[in-house]
């Protein structure tokens, strides 16, 4: 199928709600969106906005440090930009972080994954210049490795550092 004729065809299945269209030229079916695991849906974040890996809310929830689960809610850091897309009932959310802090994430299977100290600092880090909404009190920070968080936090701005240290006793 030529690309013309691949735009209509996709254009045509979304308007019958057979395709969702997650961004410009990124289609999944409906079916697939409806039982579609976290992983799979993390794989697919990794993927509309590249590079990209999972971190903050997202990541936490992940390795069972928050006790808020968000529901199709997938939160990411990019280097390009801060951007946000809304397709089939899910928003995939991106925070732009300087180069310097785009580090300490691996893949797992699929997908590209912060690791659990790394999710934390983003949220920090952010939060610490307001903008990103932290609840610290649904965070189990024993969970948090405090050695690597020091190491990671070398690099961070005073303003982070401070914050990491009160709320971890570090």
């Amino acid at each position: 199928m030529k690309l013309p004729s691949a735009r209509v065809f996709c254009s045509r299945y979304s308007k019958k709600e057979l395709l969702i269209k997650l961004k410009n030229n990124y289609y999944t079916t409906k079916q697939k969106l409806e039982n579609i695991t976290n992983e799979e849906l993390f794989s697919i974040a990794n993927i509309l906005q590249e590079p990209s890996y999972i971190s903050f809310m997202t990541g936490l929830a992940y390795y069972g440090t928050t006790s808020q689960v968000q529901r199709n809610f997938i939160e990411s850091a990019s280097v390009k930009r801060s951007i946000k897309y809304e397709s089939g009932g899910i928003l995939f959310k991106y925070y732009k972080l300087n180069k310097k802090y785009y580090l300490d994430f691996e893949r797992k299977n699929n997908l590209f994954i912060a690791s659990q100290g790394k999710c934390f600092l983003d949220a920090v880090y952010l939060f610490s210049f307001g903008k990103y909404k932290l609840d610290f009190s649904s965070l189990n920070l024993e969970k948090l490795e405090k050695k690597r968080l020091l190491i990671l936090l070398k690099n961070y701005p005073l303003k982070t550092r401070k914050i990491v240290k009160k709320i971890c006793r570090i």
